[in-house]
């Protein structure tokens, strides 16, 4: 035991209140009860004893302790320790929008739950907040009880841990064992074509001034999965050759096209998650289902009728455009199956723009070849994918709010033809504005692109403006980068500081 904790165990029922009291929040009592039970061999000991008052107190008690915690956000008198605490994740300064979902989530968790949305907020920021509790609000009970109760017990490490730095004393704070990296374990099937017709057609899809597209048939509905499934349980088929709890990746095969003659909506999201989800209810020794897809898009073609012309209804175009991509990751949670991750997407997107992109002002020294530019084609390979703020926004077509991966190419259509850009790098800035202003249920766009932009032959042709081109020597530039809604208020804010619209 360290002099630091004798000193502690010294102290007298007073000062160890006066001292701890405050770590969980209006709740003195913790403190109280807890010094009853010293010594105490180190603060880690201490903290255990403190969560263990808490979790053998009555459930009303508890409650109480759960319902002593301002709701974040909150413009209301509250401690010292929630005020800073907020504040570093940001909710002191929330745009008026922000604030007003995040009351009205307050207000939808407290009705459901009938106690406050607690999180520890260090390290989060006010979206990731909102993120949080788009997904808790969802859960039973008593299963969000126990969640808010790890919160609480988080906040109250994290300010006995801040209070020892204050005084000079972190040394005090036992660091934690290293974590033991998780296995890699996982098998699956892949190249898993799956053409269903007549599948639900996709309507509801909002109109943006970039893009025509409102909806699909989907007569045909084609994509090409991949399935990855972990659990402990498939160990001994790596390690003894014990096959007992394999699902042979071709059963696995047959299920996902099996199940797409059951499926009712209309979009690749939808259908990762509808037969992700039944892999776990099927398969108990599956821990997590991971499932990608890349859907085939296929084209109508125009049939002549009586001197005008019609899409066919029967007769369609295989195409090899671009086309939207979509991930699903469902894991197991206890009896519960939640979605830890998903991303929805466009891949191969090619556009080239013939005029008015410049390339200028970057580093020039003894390596630099490269001439400025001011008017130069510019050809790119784009990928972009989204986040949704609520994962069922993309799985459920009927919620009216999934994103159409063809107005998303529109869109970087659009840009791309309005936009003067200095770079790649700007102009995938551009684009994520664009679709983040469009559609206020994304958290996040990503990109990642390649220059392909043709070499010069010839400056000048016999007549007119154009010149001659060919492809590009093998390297090739590219980029990656990723955006929040973030990034659209900070625009805002500063257009509307300089007066722009």
């Amino acid at each position: 035991m360290s002099d630091f904790m004798k000193l502690v165990n010294s102290w007298s029922v007073t000062q160890f209140v006066h001292t701890f009291g405050g770590l969980f929040e209006e709740s003195p009592w913790v403190a109280e009860r807890s010094w009853a039970l010293r010594p105490f061999n180190s603060l880690e000991h201490m903290m255990n004893i403190m969560k263990h008052v808490v979790e053998t107190s009555d459930d009303e008690v508890i409650l109480q302790l759960l319902r002593n915690h301002p709701d974040l956000g909150a413009r209301i008198s509250m401690s010292s320790n929630s005020v800073k605490e907020q504040a570093g994740a940001g909710l002191d300064s929330l745009s008026p929008e922000m604030y007003d979902e995040l009351n009205q989530l307050n207000k939808e968790y407290t009705s459901r739950f009938g106690f406050p949305f607690i999180l520890a907020v260090k390290g989060h920021t006010a979206q990731s907040i909102l993120e949080s509790m788009r997904q808790r609000r969802s859960r039973n009970r008593d299963e969000e009880f126990q969640t808010a109760l790890n919160e609480v017990f988080k906040i109250a490490t994290i300010r006995l841990e801040k209070w020892l730095v204050q005084i000079g004393h972190e040394h005090e704070i036992e660091p934690k064992p290293a974590v033991e990296p998780k296995r890699t374990m996982y098998y699956g099937k892949g190249d898993v074509w799956l053409y269903r017709s007549y599948a639900k057609p996709l309507t509801g899809i909002g109109s943006i001034p970039e893009s025509p597209f409102t909806g699909r048939s989907n007569v045909l509905f084609g994509m090409n999965i991949k399935v990855a499934v972990q659990g402990d349980a498939f160990l001994p088929s790596f390690t003894e050759g014990d096959n007992s709890s394999i699902v042979a990746t071709d059963s696995m095969k047959n299920f996902i096209l099996k199940h797409a003659a059951s499926y009712t909506g209309a979009t690749v999201e939808g259908f990762l998650a509808y037969v992700s989800q039944l892999f776990l209810e099927t398969y108990p020794q599956m821990m997590k289902v991971q499932m990608t897809a890349d859907q085939i898009p296929f084209e109508d073609v125009p049939i002549g009728v009586d001197g005008c012309y019609r899409s066919s209804t029967m007769v369609f175009r295989y195409s090899q455009n671009d086309r939207g991509t979509a991930a699903i990751e469902a894991e197991r949670k206890g009896n519960q199956i939640e979605w830890s991750n998903h991303f929805s997407g466009l891949a191969d997107l090619r556009l080239i723009k013939v005029k008015g992109s410049e390339f200028a002002g970057f580093i020039k020294d003894e390596y630099t070849s490269l001439p400025e530019t001011r008017d130069r084609p510019l050809f790119i390979f784009l990928d972009i994918n989204w986040r949704y703020h609520d994962p069922r926004d993309g799985m459920d077509d009927t919620r009216g709010r999934y994103v159409a991966a063809e107005q998303v190419s529109d869109i970087a259509a659009a840009v791309f033809h309005e936009c003067r850009s200095a770079s790649i790098q700007h102009l995938l800035y551009q684009i994520g504005l664009r679709v983040l202003k469009r559609f206020g249920q994304l958290s996040e766009v990503s990109f990642e692109s390649n220059n392909r932009t043709w070499d010069t032959v010839l400056e000048e042709v016999t007549e007119g403006e154009g010149k001659v081109y060919t492809e590009p020597r093998p390297p090739y530039g590219f980029q990656g980068f990723s955006m929040t809604r973030e990034d659209l208020e900070a625009e805002d804010n500063d257009s509307k500081r300089e007066g722009r619209s």
